[in-house]
């Protein structure tokens, strides 16, 4: 999902791109990476393989680890420069102001847990930047909005947690942003996710206004709907970087996804 809006913002931007999607290479297997940087011969990767299905990791962390924790610290190593995409996951979700780059990590999930090794690894291989961002949709892959919208189909209401409250970021507006903290070398972590604050709650009630689709957002607790995984109750990420890119306000992410899709 968000790969593919990063190569086409390159490619829009006029860079020679090579675009790697996991049939072309499983970052789990260094010798592959290697052969693969060597290859392109690039001046910055920018890493956006994940393993993303944060309940299975529950079962799986192994696994998990393997891509997000190893398989993001061999990237690093064997690129010049690379700006590796974590999540808001790596934090504990108990503050109630926005998390900046600076603040103190505590995940509560296997999947965080992952993400954070990732960090690490990132961190200790090679010239970086950290990109930590929140709650993505696009139009190339499975995501929260096109499950609502889909949902809203078949049913007259849905039933949505409104005790979560994150930064939902469109990827068509993180890519572009990724690519200029590649273009400008940026180093160290930097938070990038869409402006503003909801809950899942209030996302997918905008969806349902946005989309004009007639079915009812009813918002429930957390404890009403529980997951594998615990979810951060507060995910929300601001920056204290001057240099850090600033991405639209979440509503315009919505409307620029809905259009999107539209265009399809």
């Amino acid at each position: 999902m968000l790969g593919r809006d990063v190569v086409a913002a390159a490619e829009g931007a006029g860079h020679d791109v090579t675009g790697l999607a996991r049939r072309d290479l499983d970052i789990a297997h260094p010798a592959a990476v290697r052969a693969a940087v060597q290859a392109a011969r690039p001046d910055a990767v920018v890493n956006c393989a994940a393993w993303t299905d944060v309940d299975g990791a529950e079962e799986h962390e192994d696994e998990a680890t393997r891509v997000n924790g190893a398989g993001a610290g061999q990237v690093a190593a064997a690129a010049p420069y690379v700006v590796h995409v974590s999540s808001d996951y790596v934090f504990d979700g108990r503050a109630s102001e926005p998390y900046a780059e600076d603040s103190p990590v505590g995940p509560r999930s296997a999947y965080g847990r992952s993400k954070l090794a990732g960090e690490q690894a990132v961190a200790a291989a090679g010239d970086h930047a950290i990109v930590r961002s929140s709650w993505l949709f696009g139009v190339h892959g499975r995501n929260f909005v096109a499950t609502m919208l889909r949902v809203a189909q078949d049913r007259d209401e849905v039933r949505v947690v409104d005790d979560q409250i994150g930064c939902p970021t469109f990827t068509g507006h993180l890519a572009p942003a990724l690519l200029t903290i590649a273009e400008q070398r940026l180093a160290g972590f930097l938070h990038a996710a869409g402006g503003g604050s909801c809950s899942w709650f209030e996302l997918a009630r905008a969806a349902f206004e946005e989309a004009e689709v007639e079915c009812r957002a009813v918002p429930v607790t957390t404890a009403e709907l529980p997951r594998p995984a615990e979810r951060p109750a507060w995910s929300v990420l601001g920056s204290t970087r001057p240099d850090a890119p600033a991405l639209p306000p979440w509503r315009e992410g919505l409307s620029a996804y809905l259009r999107s899709e539209v265009l399809r």
